[in-house]
């Protein structure tokens, strides 16, 4: 749900972009006549942004890692976004301790916030 990760400020934050298109296979019943892109994948595209944000900054450490989303907090969706949408997925990181990060995140059609939520992670170390 992410096509490409625009801008990352080492551990701290990225800006991921996800431009929604009529051809995706998700609107043929999402809805018809009435497309719109599911939330769902919104939040998805939010958690990939937040997850390359700590693969980007391990990497450059040496060591790769795994990133599975733990939790969706005080999640608000307040426009849908719609075929010809250009959505920019905004993540700071809140905080990381250890193994677990918790990351601020708004999805953003040009300057108008359409989704915000926290978002947590596990970070697994692979060997």
């Amino acid at each position: 749900m992410l096509d490409k990760i625009i801008d990352i400020d080492g551990d701290d934050s990225a800006t991921g972009i996800k431009n929604v298109t009529f051809n995706e296979p998700i609107f043929q019943g999402h809805f018809p006549g009435s497309p719109v892109f599911p939330g769902v994948l919104i939040i998805e595209g939010m958690a990939q942004t937040a997850g390359a944000i700590v693969i980007a900054a391990e990497r450059e450490k040496g060591s790769s890692h795994l990133v599975y989303m733990l939790t969706i907090d005080k999640s608000k969706f307040r426009k849908p976004a719609i075929p010809g949408d250009k959505l920019e997925y905004h993540i700071k990181k809140i905080r990381r301790r250890k193994n677990v990060g918790r990351f601020y995140a708004r999805a953003m059609v040009g300057d108008t916030l359409i989704a915000e939520a926290e978002v947590g992670a596990m970070i697994i170390e692979q060997e």
